[in-house]
């Protein structure tokens, strides 16, 4: 049907659009500005406790500051109550007062068409419930009763029963005058290739009544009684009303109750979606009996930006989230989100509800999974990575299934994921850790750009080119205790840390934890050991203080200290075990003095440093006075 020029905007100066959106939603009347049209609520379309939907008159937009959902008065009736687009604009036009125009024939045939068929499957509906409450469907209602369901649940949802006879609906809808082709093509009925009578679909099942969003009945699911029945579920076949692959059952009150801050479960089958919505989750939907499909994919992203798919515990379950994880990624996006629930083995959601009640079912919710983690974990399932090529297998699948994901920055966000990932399982000596994005600005004295480093340095402490273990140790921990003190710190540092291998077990806990955002017991202790080691000399409170350029002046040069020292010491270790123990002084002194001379050169401030046979106290003291003194500042006037 086409709409002459101007109509829509007629609709819309004579609705205002706080009008349309006003039905859904409570006003924020002390943060709108009522006289000007500019209102603010909690928006609709995902939960939030403060006003980020922003409705402005004027304009006739919407704008979600959280989510990010705009639009018209006429994309928000599609996306908040499932109106198609012909049906949204017939709400406006009574809304204004407006007389729809003529369709053309052709349309307004397609339309009526529809509405005939509609006539048929309501009435289906109508007496498929009635025969529930017949003799021949005792045992119907003997099922349904040992599975929970009281007479409310039965007319809420409108389960109905479809008797084991070979015409039974059809000769009822005929008696109603609806024509035999018109039972057929609603799929009411079938009509066999011989040209012998037609006959009923759905017999001996639980008949499921299938609604799309504004509520129309547009086909059924029938669950057979008979468990030698060649399909345990059957639905409608394709019509004009009915495409599985494109609905969803339970969609409408889904769509409502997600509107209303409920989340969007995603179940199994259509016992599953009942037990989910009795016990309170009422934004339950299910596919409607085949693997999700990206036309409902879409259809539950309409919904929701986040839907949470809940399958069952066993193998079927398990293949479904498989299938699901390649239809997503090339979807997936700002959004466009997926999380995973995998229900106990041999559960589904009614089983759970019915043994742990629904906070078992809320806590595995609350608890799902993105999409991320189903992915890796079916990379990794059953391997064992104990060489370059396996592992180099597993970066190549990764990188592959990544490379779908069409949003550059969701893509980034994936491979930087998957680098922790392959950190936490493979550990720094078999991969890499992944490499942060974050990049601190670069200011008047300097910043980080690239991997160079241009953190201003102050003059150093001396460096002793033979400092002891102990030494080592204390600027070690002094580093390791700015990074715990200060976290915002580490990105910058983290290559370097990353180099660090502490001989304390506490210690390689803690530095684990500062490059992986962790908080095991064994970090903690060793942070709290550094918090009490008194040779350290920086105490909390001294490190907070320090702006952020200061405090990381002051880890950089600690790990310059740190990493010249022992870089000297495993080569004059080196150098010695080459000599076989053979007594070369001479030999010993001129490898100290040539280490010492590139250091020198590399760091001229070194040349001057004095005396470097510092012992544990005397560097504690020159740590804390270097610190104290804030030496690392430039002078003023510079």
């Amino acid at each position: 049907m086409s709409l002459p020029p101007g109509f829509l905007d007629e609709i819309r100066n004579r609705v205002p659009i706080s009008r349309v959106i006003g039905k859904k939603v409570v006003w924020d009347l002390r943060k709108s500005n009522q006289a000007r049209g500019d209102w603010w609520a909690p928006c609709p379309f995902h939960q939030e406790k403060s006003a980020s939907f922003h409705c402005d008159d004027q304009k006739g937009f919407y704008y979600c500051f959280g989510c990010q959902a705009k639009g018209d008065a006429l994309n928000f009736l599609r996306e908040a109550d499932g109106l198609e687009f012909m049906d949204a604009v017939k709400l406006l036009a009574a809304e204004a007062g407006l007389q729809m125009p003529e369709p053309d024939p052709r349309s307004r045939e397609r339309t009526d068409h529809r509405s005939k068929l509609l006539e048929v499957t309501e009435a289906a509906c109508r007496w498929f419930r009635l025969q529930l409450q017949t003799a021949v469907a005792s045992d119907a209602r003997d099922y349904l009763a040992r599975r929970g369901l009281d007479a409310a649940a039965l007319d809420r949802f409108e389960i109905g029963f479809a008797p084991d006879s070979r015409q039974g609906l059809t000769a009822a809808l005929r008696e109603k005058g609806f024509p035999e082709a018109l039972i057929i093509e609603a799929g009411m009925s079938a009509k066999p290739d011989n040209g012998s009578a037609i006959y009923d679909r759905f017999r001996d099942r639980i008949i499921f009544p299938i609604r799309d969003g504004r509520g129309q009945c547009i086909g059924f699911g029938g669950r057979a009684m008979d468990p030698n029945a060649r399909a345990k579920y059957l639905n409608s076949p394709e019509t004009p009303l009915f495409d599985k692959g494109r609905n969803l059952y339970h969609v409408g009150p889904a769509r409502s109750a997600v509107a209303k801050g409920q989340r969007l479960v995603v179940a199994e089958g259509y016992m599953d979606v009942i037990a989910l919505a009795r016990a309170g989750f009422e934004g339950a939907v299910a596919p409607l009996g085949t693997a999700i499909t990206e036309e409902q994919l879409r259809l539950m992203w309409r919904i929701s930006p986040e839907p949470v798919i809940a399958l069952d515990g066993d193998t079927a379950g398990q293949r479904a989230a498989q299938r699901l994880i390649d239809l997503a990624l090339p979807l997936t996006g700002p959004g466009q989100a997926l999380r995973f629930v995998i229900l106990p083995a041999g559960q589904d959601p009614d089983d759970l509800i019915k043994s742990s009640g629904p906070g078992a079912m809320g806590a595995l919710l609350d608890n799902a999974k993105p999409l991320l983690d189903l992915l890796w974990a079916r990379e990794i399932e059953g391997q064992v990575f104990d060489s370059p090529e396996r592992k180099a297998a597993l970066d190549r699948r990764l990188q592959d299934a990544v490379a779908r994901i069409p949003d550059e920055l969701t893509r980034n966000h994936y491979k930087e994921e998957i680098r922790r990932k392959q950190w936490a399982t493979f550990g720094g000596g078999a991969r890499k850790k992944p490499q942060s994005n974050w990049q601190p600005q670069r200011g008047r004295s300097g910043g980080r750009q690239g991997n160079v480093s241009t953190i201003p340095r102050g003059p150093l402490p001396p460096v002793n080119l033979n400092m002891p273990e102990h030494g080592e140790d204390l600027l070690e921990g002094a580093a390791l205790l700015i990074c715990a003190l200060r976290p915002k710190m580490i990105p910058s540092a983290e290559d370097r840390l990353e180099r660090l291998v502490p001989r304390d077990a506490d210690r390689g806990a803690l530095l684990h934890d500062l490059l992986t955002q962790g908080n095991s017991p064994s970090g903690r202790r060793g942070l709290e050991t550094l918090r009490r080691d008194a040779h350290l000399g920086l105490t909390p409170t001294v490190i907070q203080q320090q702006e952020d350029d200061a405090a990381a002046a002051i880890l950089h040069n600690l790990l310059d200290r740190l990493e010249a020292a022992r870089a000297t010491s495993h080569e004059l270790a080196r150098a010695e075990n080459e000599i076989q123990g053979e007594a070369d002084e001479g030999l010993t002194w001129r490898i100290s003095q040539t280490t010492r001379a590139r250091h020198i050169a590399e760091r001229p401030e070194l040349e001057t440093s004095g005396d470097m046979n510092e012992d544990r106290s005397a560097l504690s003291a020159q740590l804390s006075g270097w610190l104290s003194g804030e030496i690392w500042r430039k002078p003023s006037g510079r």
